[in-house]
């Protein structure tokens, strides 16, 4: 590497520094160290700062299962990676390697420049020397070419000695009286070496990368300055043809560099973009864990998307990317705290829930099952009505709330279990109570035939409930039949009653008095009667008829009813046979 090399800007960062592994990062800065390579610190730059990048997505990834685990963010510290260390450990000898070039550098440009401004002194005095001018041609040649040698001076006085340098070497030329074909061939000399650099400029029209074509153009031009004047009437037009076909290049950097700065403006839209996209997040409606790891997804994607996306403009790539920083580790930032906020909820509800628990498990100890089923039912929808509690209980609290009910309900199925076995004996027994009402004839003595049906319905009244869904059949087919015997009983006592009031009406004949007394005595009946039945008409509108129970009391009311009404129509027709016998 020459001394003019190291004073170049070193080549850009290529944006994929991002894609390699730690690693491979650190394989990279061992070998710039090891080489001395002090012209990479823009690549060290770019290596450090994706190093940092994958070290910090693993922390951001190991405190996020630490949160997911249960724990708090504030207990958390990240596990040492040896690997970083050793990166800082290469970065900072890097920079000491570059502070210690950097500081050699300076010196030797400055002694350079000092070096060629005792040069140029000399030869200043040589010129002032006109009369003796030619005798000293040789000792100008040589400061010359000492001047020509010293490589590199202070670049913000490199043009002025330059320029020093080559005024006094044309005032030499100028006013030197030696031989004219010693000046020629120097002339010669010149020219051929400028047409060299012309051709050599030319040649680099086609180099593929245009950062190294301009590279090399710089050390083209400062062969030039260091090349000696040509013939005075060619000086202009060599000048120009070289200057033509630097600006080939010159073009074709500056066409690069506008290129490469649309790019950086692609780059810092769509970052910024992706910074807004970020800040946008409405994080007053992630009120759950899963909308929380939702948008977390998101913001990885926006991450993973960011790291994709090439460097913006110098000015403001770390402007940006402190913005987009920012977004993210505030959105982390009130996941934390959420966390945080959830917790201290979830301990709640978990101590809520240990009440409810202890109350089923005392439940055990209640006399009654039926009131233990309801307060167990009511416990289940109070612990329903209790949020989340933290996952590493959920399910041993769980287990346990459920352990306590189960034994409530278990104890009350073992007690149905034994009633419906009760309810199915008494099934059986009232059927085999319907069964012998059914034996019962109709054509046997009223008497006797009541006394059977009043001895088994006695027995019916003594058996005990039934299933419920066999109670309205069982109790139909039971009043069907006794409304049948009863029925059919009846009727000959009606038939009974109506010969004996026939013959009592044919008694009272002739005798307006018995007949009056004997309506009288009818209409005080049928009045009651009539009484009776509007009372029965009232007390119907009291009944729920949609309960079991009290569409049986209806049904006996309308039963009674019947019977009341059927009574009102002979009382009516007994009236009427006696106002008859009035007339």
């Amino acid at each position: 590497m020459t001394d003019s090399e190291k004073i170049l800007p070193a080549e850009e960062t290529p944006v994929n520094v991002h894609s390699l592994t730690k690693e491979e990062i650190i394989a990279r800065l061992r070998s710039i160290v090891e080489e001395k390579d002090v012209n990479a610190h823009k690549e060290v730059t770019a290596l450090k700062q994706a190093l940092f990048a994958l070290r910090q997505r693993e922390i951001n990834e190991e405190m996020n299962a630490f949160v997911d685990a249960g724990n708090n963010p504030a207990d958390f510290s990240a596990t040492p990676d040896e690997v970083e260390n050793e990166g800082k450990e290469l970065i900072a000898a890097f920079r000491a390697l570059r502070t210690e070039f950097l500081e050699a550098e300076e010196a030797r440009l400055k002694e350079n420049l000092a070096k060629k401004q005792v040069i140029v002194g000399e030869m200043k005095q040589i010129v002032e020397d006109a009369d003796n001018v030619n005798q000293h041609f040789t000792r100008f040649q040589e400061l010359q070419k000492e001047f020509r040698e010293i490589k590199g001076v202070t670049p913000s006085a490199e043009a002025d000695i330059w320029k020093e340098f080559q005024q006094v070497s044309e005032q030499f030329y100028d006013t030197l009286k030696i031989n004219k074909e010693l000046r020629d061939l120097d002339f010669k000399k010149n020219l051929e070496a400028k047409k060299r650099l012309i051709s050599e400029a030319i040649a680099l029209q086609a180099e593929e990368t245009v950062t190294e074509a301009s590279r090399k153009l710089q050390q083209l031009h400062a062969e030039w300055r260091e090349i000696g004047p040509v013939v005075k009437e060619l000086r202009d037009s060599i000048w120009e043809e070289f200057k033509e076909a630097s600006s080939v290049i010159h073009r074709k950097h500056q066409e690069f560099f506008d290129r490469r700065k649309e790019e950086e403006k692609k780059n810092e839209e769509a970052k910024a973009a992706l910074c807004e996209e970020v800040e946008n997040i409405d994080r007053s409606a992630l009120t759950s864990f899963s909308s929380w790891e939702e948008a977390t997804s998101k913001i990885k994607e926006i991450q993973a998307k960011w790291r994709t996306i090439g460097f913006a403009s110098r000015k403001v790539n770390n402007e940006i990317f402190a913005r987009f920083r920012k977004a993210c580790d505030e959105f982390f930032d009130a996941k934390a705290a959420f966390i945080n906020e959830v917790k201290s909820s979830l301990q709640g509800n978990y101590e809520k829930k240990l009440v409810l628990c202890e109350k089923a498990e005392a439940l055990a100890s209640t006399e009654d099952s039926r009131e233990a089923v309801n307060e167990a039912l009511r416990l289940q929808a109070e612990w329903k009505s209790i949020g989340t509690v933290p996952r590493k209980v959920s399910d041993e609290i769980w287990e346990r709330f459920s352990k306590a009910c189960r034994e409530v309900f278990d104890r009350r199925r073992k007690e149905s279990n034994a009633r419906h076995n009760e309810e199915n004996a008494n099934l059986q027994a009232k059927r085999d109570v319907i069964a012998a009402l059914k034996e019962i004839p109709t054509d046997i003595d009223r008497r006797d035939g009541l006394r059977q049906v009043k001895e088994l319905q006695n027995k019916w009244a003594e058996i005990g409930h039934v299933p419920f869904k066999s109670k309205d059949k069982v109790y139909a087919d039971y009043r069907e039949v006794c409304d049948r015997l009863y029925g059919a009983f009846n009727a000959g006592r009606e038939q009974e009653r109506r010969k004996n009031f026939d013959a009592q009406l044919d008694n009272m004949k002739g005798d307006n008095r018995k007949l009056r007394s004997e309506r009288d005595r009818l209409m005080r009946v049928l009045e009651a009667k009539q009484q009776e039945l509007k009372t029965y008409n009232n007390n119907l509108g009291f009944f729920n008829i949609k309960s079991a129970q009290g569409n049986s009391m209806v049904k006996e009311m309308e039963r009674k009813m019947s019977r009341i009404e059927a009574d009102i129509k002979d009382l009516r027709a007994k009236i009427a046979l006696i106002a008859a016998e009035e007339k």
